[in-house]
């Protein structure tokens, strides 16, 4: 699955700006695939997001993007075979200082011991989190539009790559449309449907006018 920056911001919590500048200093950049221009589009990867989401998480904790980048620095050198440690390890910080969770059960005690309040940062609970707004994300919509005097039913489902939503009407075979909000969607599929219904009224007069 790729995800564009409208929907990481969206799944994340940061801003545009923050993807946009984690990328360009290399501290979080998408996988998939990287802007190559003005208004190119990033595509980032569903362990790009976790990172992301990690590191707004630690932000949020209070600790400074400076730490953050020293603390993975030092965990892509000591821990080699975790390319990507800000998505596959359990941190442990105090506003102050990362902490994380290894076998070894002296650093855990050594972190409680300060006597400050240490707070828990799972990533497998952020991944579970992630996965449920996922699946939201994905999950299809029907609505019901009305043209003229019938109402059709749509189905309104997220473009997780493009962004904003794509829409059709399953009773007008190739009648579908997109918008970059829902409203916007479902007024595209109105007229959408005023237009498939004019061109199927035409053939038809056509074909009588021929017989």
């Amino acid at each position: 699955m790729a995800y564009n920056t409208k929907t990481v911001c969206k799944l994340t919590g940061i801003t545009q700006r923050q993807a946009d500048y984690w990328d360009s200093t290399h501290f979080i950049k998408p996988s998939l695939k990287e802007a190559s221009g003005t208004g190119s589009m990033r595509l980032y990867s569903f362990q790009d997001v976790v990172q992301l989401k990690a590191a707004k998480t630690l932000m949020d904790k209070g600790v400074s993007l400076q730490k953050i980048r020293k603390a993975v620095s030092y965990l892509k050198k000591n821990f080699p075979d975790t390319s990507k440690p800000l998505s596959r390890m359990k941190f442990l910080t105090d506003g102050e200082t990362i902490f994380v969770l290894t076998n070894k059960n002296s650093q855990i005690l050594d972190a409680l011991s300060s006597g400050q309040m240490v707070f828990s940062i799972a990533i497998g609970n952020i991944i579970e989190d992630l996965k449920g707004e996922v699946a939201d994300l994905n999950q299809e919509r029907e609505y019901k539009v009305l043209v003229g005097k019938k109402s059709y039913k749509v189905v309104l489902r997220p473009d997780l790559e493009d962004g904003g939503f794509w829409v059709e009407c399953p009773s007008l075979p190739g009648c579908a449309s997109q918008g970059d909000t829902v409203e916007e969607a479902l007024a595209m599929i109105k007229d959408a449907i005023q237009g498939h219904l004019e061109v199927k009224a035409e053939t038809r007069k056509r074909k009588k006018a021929t017989a």
